[in-house]
């Protein structure tokens, strides 16, 4: 009987904002988030299994293409500053120690991110492809997956034979994008050789005018199939602009069987970026202005406002109070919030439980420009210990860890604001996250995330609008005058006008 071919599979995922406050180090790969803890061996199979993960959609593809997997180490941690040098050193070598434990492979994937920045490797990713491919040699094939915020350098597309980019934001198509990588792979061990072309973009896109839902990136993705139909794969990456460093842009990537059709496709996605470029630019509200559209009377659909400048997701400490404090001096009715990281206030509504009443200074510790704690009394409606299954279709079949976690209303002033506050820093982006807790978001007039587009997903559905709102926060998505060190040049911060 012939040997299956030998893969190996590993996952290292971390999106840095260089001007976040808290560093990534071990401990926040090895803990569970709104990611699995660290997985380890069969884990990484066995423990994403039917999950919206690269590495499980590859698993999946591969495994039914007859392929035998040996999995080695899979790992992610919520989006901050820096990953420190030790988290980096040791998540790296125990990648290297797996592959030569692995026995003779055929092809190694990864799950990657693309906008990793570690205390001394700004392009984290290419870092590591350096070290993987200096150990597998020019013939062993590399397929990578990478977010769609992936800031991709050269280097990257040199030492991989074929990088799948997700092509959805909110990112629907995780495991797509690692399925994808499979019949590539199985073209690459039959002989055959793509051609790469790679193309960068000269101008940043505030992660709030990203999602693909609309124009004009719905534009932009719908160039993608027509490609492939004429025998070019081709992806694109928007970029994640809080990665502070040189190829912090957004690019594009091609394949091809002849180095001119790849060029020829990339150059075609480089001239439509241009041309969609104007419309990139997405207007946001003030706090002020957001809260005198959530004091408007309405029926049916609650407004959806979204504090894109604090998500989590990104950076963000998800604890900025500047749309709070709009919303409670306007005396706003009807409005819900989330997710408040806090976990002295989570520990002081568990201490005073179900029904009571306490005082706290709620977030405010961010250290962006205008933040500040937000003092006022609250009761407890519900109390829970954050363990909150995923409902929706992004992360449907995984579980967040919140750490203990408390539903609070304002109390004692005209406002009515029920908010969500944690322990564990989470992008409030399934509906799962207001609802394991007792609360219904559909029944509230206004309802505040802490997130930047991912909440599309699960919460346009409800919404009569959405608004985004420029909140202070360590997440920029006004980037006019944001002060970066390490853009190249020629890079602009806002979209040309047209």
């Amino acid at each position: 009987m012939q040997a299956k071919p030998r893969i190996a599979i590993a996952g290292f995922q971390h999106e840095t904002n260089c001007f976040g406050t808290t560093k990534a180090g071990l401990a926040e790969f090895e803990m569970a988030d709104s990611w699995p803890a660290i997985l380890h061996g069969e884990e990484v199979i066995a423990e994403t299994r039917g999950m919206n993960l690269p590495v499980a959609g590859f698993a999946k593809a591969a495994e039914d293409a007859g392929m035998e997997l040996a999995p080695i180490l899979w790992c992610a941690a919520e989006p901050s500053a820096y990953v420190t040098d030790e988290a980096f050193e040791t998540v790296c070598a125990k990648i290297l120690d797996g592959l030569r434990a692995a026995g003779p492979l055929v092809g190694i994937f990864l799950e990657l991110h693309g906008a990793m920045v570690s205390e001394s490797h700004p392009d984290g990713e290419g870092e590591l492809l350096r070290r993987v491919r200096a150990w597998a040699g020019p013939d062993l094939p590399i397929v990578v997956s990478l977010d769609l915020h992936a800031n991709i350098s050269a280097a990257s597309v040199e030492l991989a034979d074929y990088i799948a980019i997700y092509r959805t934001y909110p990112h629907l198509d995780m495991a797509e994008t690692g399925a994808r990588c499979v019949p590539v792979l199985q073209h690459l061990l039959a002989g055959d050789r793509l051609h790469k072309a790679f193309r960068q973009m000269n101008c940043l896109i505030p992660l709030h005018a990203q999602y693909t839902t609309a124009t004009p990136a719905r534009e932009l993705y719908a160039a993608l199939p027509p490609l492939e139909q004429a025998g070019v794969l081709a992806d694109i990456a928007l970029g994640f602009t809080a990665a502070d460093f040189p190829d912090t842009r957004p690019s594009c990537v091609a394949y091809a069987r002849t180095s001119g059709a790849a060029a020829q496709a990339a150059d075609h996605i480089a001239r439509l970026f241009a041309d969609l470029e104007p419309h990139f630019s997405h207007p946001m509200l003030t706090p002020q202005q957001a809260a005198e559209i959530a004091c408007q009377p309405r029926a049916g659909k609650p407004v959806v406002l979204a504090d894109v400048q604090d998500n989590p997701g990104a950076g963000g400490t998800s604890d900025t109070t500047g749309l709070l404090a709009a919303l409670a001096q306007s005396g706003a009715q009807g409005v819900l919030m989330g997710l408040f990281h806090d976990p002295a206030t989570a520990a002081a509504a568990h201490e005073a439980g179900q029904g009571g009443i306490f005082r706290t200074a709620l977030g405010g510790r961010s250290g962006a420009e205008g933040d500040q704690p937000f003092e006022a009394e609250f009761q407890v409606l519900a109390l829970g210990d954050g363990r909150c299954p995923y409902s929706g279709e992004m992360y449907g079949g995984g579980v967040a860890e919140l750490g203990p976690a408390a539903a609070l209303r304002l109390h004692g002033t005209g406002a009515d604001i029920t908010l969500v506050v944690t322990s564990i820093r989470n992008q409030c982006l399934d509906l799962a996250h207001f609802t394991h807790i007792g609360l219904d978001p559909a029944a509230f007039s206004t309802v505040c995330v802490k997130s930047t587009a991912h909440f599309r997903a699960d919460f346009e559905p409800i919404a009569s609008a959405v608004y985004p709102v420029a909140a202070p926060g360590v997440f920029p998505c006004d980037l006019g005058g944001f002060p970066y060190k390490n853009l190249h040049p020629d890079v602009r911060t806002i979209p040309a006008k047209g």
